[in-house]
């Protein structure tokens, strides 16, 4: 099934996001996350995208194996990073091949070491361009990411979601956040991007946090601000993992309830390859339903009139 239908037909939505791992026993231990999530029943899962080859020959493979043997409704990511336009190609084909119906269309991060990204010989040098590049041969849902602390490359937020818009004029119909913990930041985002002109519905990414140190090494590569009281928190767990965990889960099923609450149309949860913060918050979610208490329609699509 199509991600912009299930929004348009489920609220709020649940999803999460898997990356193919690099071992034999990363990918078992992908499988049994995804086992163990199930009786939970997110909407779809996305399975990341490996630039130069890393791990891109696996998306494809493990997205499959989600959908066919494990009934998820799935979604691949791809990028643009290191690739010609017939080498995309060849990946949609095979995508659309294995029976997906969904796309997650990013530029990419440089590779390592490369500070800025370049656009390669042959290929495409945005996310707009991949999402009407998509569009223009495949019928494919297609998503596209966005940035509520603003995409590290732009100087404004006005500027970034210029481009924003730009990418849903392109073909992206659905659109999901980079993590954030301070609720404010998206609902103000969200506003921002209505006034813009932006009517996609804008899923809200959370993080439930099982590792503090783990957490920050991500929030700086990704420009993502952790709030001083939440760090002061964690500090406060003095390094133990148990507490950590604890202190992870009840902040991000708070966080998930407020964002419901307010009318946000979905969470989209990095799991990082692992079950147990994701499915106490999913579970904590699915118990309270803090979506029938909605006093809002934050994050929605704009309706026609």
């Amino acid at each position: 099934m199509r991600v912009d239908e299930i929004i348009a037909n489920n609220r709020p939505t649940f999803s999460v996001e898997f990356s193919p791992p690099r071992t034999p026993e990363g990918e078992k231990n992908l499988y049994e996350t995804a086992r163990q999530l199930r009786d939970l029943e997110p909407d779809f899962v996305s399975v990341t995208y490996g630039a130069g080859g890393s791990t891109r020959d696996g998306t494809v493979e493990i997205t499959r194996v989600l959908k066919e043997e494990l009934g998820y409704e799935t979604m691949a990511h791809l990028s643009c990073v290191g690739e010609t336009t017939e080498g995309l190609s060849a990946t949609l084909d095979k995508i659309a091949a294995a029976g997906i119906e969904n796309v997650f269309a990013l530029r990419g991060d440089p590779p390592r070491g490369q500070e800025d990204f370049v656009q390669p010989e042959g290929g495409l040098g945005s996310a707009a361009e991949l999402a009407q590049f998509i569009g223009a041969g495949w019928e494919f849902s297609i998503g596209g990411a966005c940035f509520p602390e603003v995409h590290p490359e732009a100087p404004d937020l006005d500027t970034d979601l210029t481009y924003l818009k730009l990418k849903v004029d392109s073909g992206a119909s659905f659109l999901i956040t980079q993590l954030f913990f301070d609720n404010q930041v998206y609902f103000d985002f969200v506003r921002a991007a209505r006034e813009k002109g932006i009517e996609a519905p804008i899923l809200a990414g959370v993080i439930p946090v099982a590792s503090y140190a783990q957490t920050k090494r991500i929030c700086e590569l990704c420009d993502a601000t952790i709030p001083e009281r939440l760090e002061r928190a964690f500090d406060a767990a003095g390094g133990e993992p148990e507490r950590e965990f604890e202190l992870g889960v009840a902040f991000a099923a708070q966080q998930c309830a407020e964002l419901l609450i307010a009318g946000a149309p979905g969470i989209h949860f990095y799991a990082l390859n692992r079950a147990p913060a994701t499915r106490a918050v999913l579970g904590s979610l699915r118990a309270s339903r803090p979506w029938d208490r909605t006093r809002g329609d934050v994050g929605a699509p704009v309706e026609a009139e």
